[in-house]
């Protein structure tokens, strides 16, 4: 027995290991043959060879628990070697990210507002009829809905066409004075070079009290803002039509891209139309129960701008998670 001893002790896997166990303690193991001739035996040599057989069994269950143990304890402390990591040793560098340019882009338009004490209100995407249209001079019928490209719900609601819904809602909340943005995302039935079924506008309302606010406001406003976020440009104002406003008034910036002398981007125009706005219409006022107010509202589109200062050329790049054009913002 002492060779066996020997084996259990270098045993180098738990394989040898239960083979040895088996050899001696199986069903046809050496130690289990021996209670197995007992029976051959008178009863005072039973009873001395059951004792030494189980005093052997005893001793040789227990020197092979403990070299399982300690081959199990080896086994682990390889096998978390193996997988251990050198903390001490230099990663590869991480890629920073970056906000995506249309996100970036609206934080710096909300970032301007909201240094001007503009409120920023939200509202759900999800809209009614009431709000989306009829509140803002738009009622059934009315030609101007077509310029929309609806999604329509099935419960006759839809998603919302412009943030203006949140202006109609603020409305309805507050009193007078109002000075507030609405930013978030709208959705239109179009796909193009410039258009995406969804997209994000920033829209704004002043409302005071009385005859206080002028198109002469508006327009001071809106200059400082677009020199904010191009840098030295011209600004114009032409004449144009929203249900919601009257007068109402589109505005360009000289461009960006070639000064305003003309090029391919603004058509040999020298001109870039960035955002609609105009003083708010009656019928609006009327809607929300103001009376005795005036006010105004614009609205821009988010990635137009973005497109504008990146220089991207399609807008549908900014949707594609493209790597390629994401590096570039980090």
């Amino acid at each position: 027995m002492q060779e066996y001893k020997i084996k259990i002790s270098n045993a180098s896997n738990l394989n040898e290991l239960e083979s040895l166990r088996l050899e001696l303690l199986g069903k046809k193991g050496k130690i289990t043959a021996g209670f197995a001739s007992l029976k051959e035996l008178d009863a005072e040599q039973k009873k001395q060879a059951a004792a030494q057989l189980n005093t052997l069994k005893d001793e040789f269950s227990a020197l092979i628990e403990n070299k399982k143990s300690q081959l199990e304890n080896e086994h682990i402390k390889q096998t978390m070697q193996a997988d251990g990591v050198d903390v001490s040793l230099f990663s590869q560098p991480c890629e920073s990210g970056a906000l995506h340019p249309v996100m970036d882009t609206m934080d710096k338009i909300i970032e301007y507002f909201i240094s001007l004490n503009f409120s920023v209100e939200n509202g759900p995407l999800i809209e009614d009829d009431f709000h989306n249209f009829e509140a803002l001079n738009l009622p059934p019928f009315h030609p101007a809905r077509d310029m929309q490209d609806t999604f329509y719900l099935n419960d006759f609601r839809l998603l919302r066409t412009h943030t203006s819904p949140v202006q109609i809602r603020t409305m309805q909340a507050q009193k007078p004075p109002i000075r507030m943005i609405a930013p978030g995302a709208v959705f239109r039935r179009d796909l193009d070079l410039t258009h995406t079924p969804m997209f994000h506008q920033v829209e704004g309302l002043v409302v005071e009290e009385g005859l206080k606010v002028s198109f002469a406001n508006l327009k001071d406003i809106l200059e400082n803002f677009l020199k904010y976020l191009f840098g030295d440009v011209r600004v114009r104002f032409r004449p144009s039509f929203f249900p919601f406003t009257e007068p109402s008034t589109e505005v360009d910036i000289s461009c960006i891209f070639c000064g305003g002398s003309g090029c391919r981007v603004c058509k040999q125009t020298g001109w870039l139309e960035v955002l609609g706005a105009g003083i708010v219409d009656e019928n609006v006022f009327k809607a929300v129960n103001y009376k005795n107010v005036s006010g105004y509202a614009f609205g821009l589109g988010v990635e137009r701008l973005a497109m504008l200062l990146h220089r991207i050329p399609d807008l549908r790049s900014l949707f594609e998670a493209d790597l390629r054009l994401l590096e570039q913002f980090r």
